[in-house]
């Protein structure tokens, strides 16, 4: 199972710079919360399902991707409802589903390299004011980037398990071994990059760290 968001692909989307990804998803999440009418907001939806189609990545990884997410948003939608009706929760809905297919065209087609190397490109004004580091925030975002899916593979694991061993799904005993196995992991990677030292000491125009 790929650690990855990313999957390979030579479609338009892939080839498509990683800044101009960045900029549309940017774009897509002001607009929609701008707008409230459901008719647009439908035809958002399905514009974003078209555009992460388009990258055609495999039906499995696609399912398994969304999975999860789904049932997030269903439990968020019937919550929005109760509380504050149902066209609420209807116009949040379709608002977050527009911006998370998106973000997924972007992430399945745009290598985590390629948007470490953006991201510290932005934020480097900050660090020549002295007001962010951009090697920190950039190892920052990588460690979320890399644990996102090590999470969903850890998960999967611990509940196929449980399954060979005839247990049914129980909330508790799925969080305790993958907190455990978690804070195992940060740990390991914690040490590995003290260990090496990382982030490197920034130098001044003189040449001194």
């Amino acid at each position: 199972m790929s650690l990855s968001l990313y999957e390979p692909g030579t479609t338009p989307l892939h080839r498509l710079r990683p800044g101009a990804k960045l900029g549309a998803l940017f774009v897509v999440g002001v607009v929609v919360f701008l707008v409230s009418d459901l008719r647009i907001l439908a035809a958002a939806v399905a514009t974003a399902a078209v555009l992460l189609l388009s990258a055609r990545v495999r039906p499995k990884v696609l399912a398994r991707r969304l999975s999860g997410v789904a049932v997030m948003l269903a439990v968020l939608f019937a919550a929005t409802g109760l509380l504050q009706g149902w066209d609420t929760a209807l116009t949040a809905l379709l608002r977050l589903v527009t911006l998370i297919l998106t973000a997924f065209a972007v992430t399945l087609t745009t290598r985590p390299a390629a948007l470490l190397e953006l991201f510290e490109w932005l934020i480097s004004p900050l660090a020549r004011l002295g007001v962010a580091n951009p090697e920190r925030i950039s190892l920052s975002v990588s460690l979320v980037l890399r644990f996102v899916p090590e999470l969903s593979r850890r998960y999967h694991e611990i509940r196929e398990a449980q399954a060979a061993r005839g247990l049914h799904a129980n909330p508790v005993a799925l969080l305790v071994p993958l907190i455990v196995r978690t804070l195992k992991s940060a740990d390991d990677v914690a040490d590995a990059i003290d260990a090496r030292c990382y982030p490197p000491p920034r130098r001044s125009p003189g040449g001194r760290a």
